[in-house]
């Protein structure tokens, strides 16, 4: 499995919970994971967004047919062993992920939101993270 965290900050545990789970994924061959521009921070609030590309294992298989009505021809087929509901279904029954709050067949979304507050202060603020997995695009 090949993972590219270099367009990534490292914010977001949701996310980082979600690619470490991806990873003993089988049928996942590559993560890239990327920080989404919607990205910003004030006193009361922050608002993470990521985005995962993931890119599914593929498997190849030869289909005979005939040319022209009667020669024999045969050509090689690659199908994905995964699709973007397929992964919707193995994330959903882990308990720390669970199921998307969004899904369509081309992307996954999640927006998880905690208040936290830290050590010696008063006032805490809100923490949101939304994160986006589609599936990587062929090069």
């Amino acid at each position: 499995m090949q993972i590219d965290i270099s367009n990534w900050s490292g914010e977001g545990a949701f996310t980082q919970r979600v690619i470490d789970q991806m990873q003993q994924v089988a049928q996942v061959a590559a993560i890239r994971v990327a920080d989404a521009p919607a990205s910003r921070s004030e006193a009361d609030y922050n608002f993470i967004s990521n985005e995962i590309f993931v890119a599914f294992t593929t498997v190849a298989h030869e289909e005979r047919s005939r040319r022209f009505g009667f020669l024999p021809a045969s050509r090689t087929i690659t199908e994905k062993t995964m699709t973007v509901s397929g992964l919707e279904a193995a994330l959903a029954t882990i308990p720390d992920i669970g199921a998307p709050d969004y899904s369509d067949e081309a992307m996954l979304q999640y927006l998880r939101a905690e208040r936290i507050v830290p050590p010696y202060q008063m006032r805490g603020y809100k923490l949101v993270e939304l994160l986006r997995i589609y599936e990587a695009r062929p090069a």
